[in-house]
């Protein structure tokens, strides 16, 4: 399944290079007229990342994200900066269908696996971001790419595969806003490795060929930003292009 993302920082839709703040590019401030295209187009789910609340919790853009998920009806993930029950909470009400945990599964696990529980596995998608080292080592950087955590990514999955975990949305870091193709090997090892798990593929979409590459991979979703935005294709384009391999 071909995902559109947007990022979004101060109601306005941007694109961090490799996480950084200081490095944003902004693409207007129309983000559902953006969303209903995607659908229109034939999109069968959608993602959102509120930037402004993963920085500021306070500053979480609840108002904004409700009027979006109120303006689409297909299936929207959301994340930005989940750390406590209550933001998970919140998304939900607010009309996510999954909540996406990032740095918090690997900072306070025992937290997120009560998530788990209380909302169930369908509801949580597991954002994992990789830096892959030597010997394969796929190490789970946290706090928006800024730390590393000294955890692997195959450690995390073991810690919440007893709770059930169905969604993981994995990114190599290296790959992320370049363009530059994906890591259709790191998908196709983890698609193998744990079948029971969907896996969204993120990072280094820039063009239908880097779609249809990861088509044999195993990755259940693809997340497709900044390609869109840049008109590099449309979404009719990239789900006719994952559909007919």
């Amino acid at each position: 399944m071909i995902i559109p993302a947007l990022d979004l920082i101060d109601g306005k839709v941007v694109r961090l290079h490799q996480g950084d703040y200081g490095q944003q590019r902004d693409y207007g401030s129309d983000p559902l007229p953006r969303l209903q295209s995607y659908q229109d187009q034939g999109a069968a789910a959608l993602h959102l990342v509120d930037l402004t609340g993963a920085k500021q919790p306070e500053a979480r853009q609840i108002p904004l994200l409700r009027s979006l998920l109120a303006g689409v009806s297909v299936p929207v993930q959301v994340g930005g900066g989940i750390r406590s029950q209550q933001d998970v909470e919140t998304l939900l009400e607010a009309g996510a269908s999954r909540v996406v945990v990032g740095s918090t599964a690997v900072s306070q696990p025992e937290e997120v696996q009560r998530w788990f529980r209380q909302y169930g596995p369908e509801s949580i998608v597991l954002a994992l971001d990789v830096r892959i080292g030597d010997n394969n080592r796929k190490e789970v950087a946290i706090s928006g790419w800024q730390q590393a955590s000294g955890i692997t990514l195959e450690q995390v999955i073991a810690t919440f595969a007893p709770f059930g975990l169905q969604h993981v949305l994995c990114t190599d870091i290296s790959r992320d806003g370049t363009l530059a193709g994906s890591n259709v090997a790191l998908y196709r090892e983890l698609s193998a490795a744990y079948p029971q798990i969907a896996f969204q593929s993120s990072g280094g979409i820039g063009s239908l060929a880097d779609i249809a590459a990861l088509r044999g991979s195993g990755a259940r979703g693809v997340i497709v930003g900044r390609a869109l935005l840049e008109d590099k294709f449309s979404i009719k384009e990239a789900i006719s292009c994952w559909q007919n391999g």
